[in-house]
């Protein structure tokens, strides 16, 4: 055995080990897909607030097989499915932070406390974030109860946020809700100015509504309500594109799909599907090329070497300070460097075998590219979802998600949501193709027929996801 066969066998153990114990350790970490239902319970209530128009248009059977019979009550419903799933995650936050009783101190000089010490630090500050989701979470639920008669409840709800010990800016907010719902009201002179700053949504125009309703204010609640009517009508559209696309789209695919598969029964090798299955590449390198390119530069330099130093130059800027736009673009900094990093490897690698065939890396679009395109998507969309449904029963809400889409949904900032969808969009999918379809792929195809070729590339297709999770956190 070479050296360089050892140095990667050793890695690749380090790595392997490395990845179970990452695997093990994220099934505590919460996931935000919960959040992500809450997003679309939001428009929903935004679109419950629609009203028949003067043309006379009956929009009550479209309107209730959007919205459902009770909106509200499923709302709340929801909300209240989050708010447990969100105290259970506190507990686990706070299970990390807490040292059992016995336990000597964190040893500044060990290594292996300092490493659980960054953790602690992370976790201490998820916990921050966390009771604050939770506190806004129960202003909500809250106001869902109210508008549902459920004031006693709403009123317990929001003394709870009043009382609570941290999150002292959301306490006042509470007590204004609280005097707004109470039998005789109590009006607090900066009522207004405290809603609109914790509340958006329906939430706020609920809110005020029965505020400027309380103060007598008739012209500011008509201009409220109207100004709500719009934004009703319009999410109203929104979401029946929404239901609508994407159902028509799964039928389309589904029979592209069933078509594709006839096909390929009854035509054998000249079907759609058999296209290019005796496809090969020129492969100038062995596969320990593909093997040290794989290793060294995505695994050990772009999620050990650079997740490292990014962690120390994080920890002596304070990157907390400037907000979560400054955390946003130090995780597209960090991905932009993981590319770098593992396409500089591959380049390394593979630089004594250049000038490369022309059909390697090929960026330019030829043929029916466009068609492909559409129709690959159509006929993975029913397989998406399929998998989708699949992996939710399975895991049920276990193993961490993405924190920059956490960022993005939390603050609504369209700086950050900028930065998410150049992340997503533009630089995840460049870095993808051109390492995993652009190198592997065709490099594949030296040992395998093209079909296990992609089979085996898209098992590592959710790599880049999980490291740029790796240096969210």
């Amino acid at each position: 055995m070479t050296l360089r066969r050892l140095i990667l066998s050793l890695l690749t153990l380090l790595i392997v080990v490395s990845l179970v114990s990452r695997l093990v350790s994220s099934w505590n970490a919460p996931q935000i897909t919960d959040r992500l239902q809450l997003y679309q319970t939001d428009l929903l209530l935004h679109a419950s607030e629609i009203q028949e128009t003067d043309r006379g248009t009956d929009l009550a059977p479209a309107r209730t097989a959007l919205l459902g019979t009770t909106p509200l009550e499923t709302a709340l419903e929801q909300y209240q499915t989050v708010r447990t799933s969100a105290g259970e995650t506190l507990e686990k936050f706070q299970a990390q932070v807490d040292r059992p009783d016995g336990v000597a101190p964190l040893d500044p000089t060990d290594p292996s406390d300092i490493k659980t010490s960054l953790e602690t630090q992370q976790a201490a500050t998820s916990l921050v974030q966390q009771s604050r989701s939770i506190d806004q979470l129960d202003l909500r639920i809250g106001i869902l109860q109210a508008e549902q008669g459920q004031v006693a409840e709403a009123l317990r709800t929001w003394e709870a946020v009043a009382n609570a010990d941290s999150n002292l800016d959301l306490a006042p907010v509470a007590t204004v809700l609280t005097g707004l719902w109470s039998d005789p009201p109590r009006l607090l002179p900066d009522a207004e100015p405290q809603l609109n700053q914790a509340l958006d949504g329906w939430f706020r125009y609920r809110a005020l509504a029965r505020l400027y309703d309380l103060q007598q204010r008739p012209d500011t609640l008509a201009a409220l309500q109207a100004a709500e009517q719009d934004i009703a009508q319009q999410t109203f559209i929104k979401l029946s594109l929404i239901g609508i696309v994407p159902i028509a789209g799964c039928i389309l695919g589904i029979g592209l799909l069933s078509t594709l598969l006839i096909q390929r029964w009854r035509q054998g090798n000249q079907s759609l599907l058999a296209q290019n299955a005796d496809k090969t590449w020129e492969v100038p390198w062995d596969g320990e090329i593909t093997w040290q390119v794989l290793i060294v530069g995505f695994f050990f330099v772009g999620q050990f070497l650079l997740p490292t130093l990014v962690q120390l130059l994080a920890n002596q800027l304070p990157l907390a300070a400037l907000g979560n736009r400054a955390n946003a673009l130090s995780v597209l900094v960090s991905y932009l460097l993981l590319a770098a990093s593992t396409l500089s490897v591959l380049y390394v690698s593979i630089k004594p075998t250049l000038p490369l065939p022309e059909d390697w890396f090929r960026l330019q679009p030829r043929g029916h590219w466009f068609s492909w395109g559409v129709g690959g998507y159509l006929v993975a969309l029913p397989l998406m979802i399929l998998l989708s449904l699949l992996n939710q029963s399975i895991w049920q809400g276990e193993g961490g998600s993405n924190p920059l889409l956490q960022i993005v949904l939390e603050e609504r900032d369209p700086v950050s949501l900028g930065i998410f969808f150049f992340t997503a969009a533009i630089a995840a999918p460049v870095f993808e193709e051109t390492l995993f379809r652009g190198f592997l792929l065709p490099s594949l195809t030296r040992y395998f027929p093209v079909s296990g070729a992609i089979a085996s590339v898209a098992c590592c297709l959710p790599l880049p996801t999980s490291a740029s999770r790796k240096f969210c956190r």
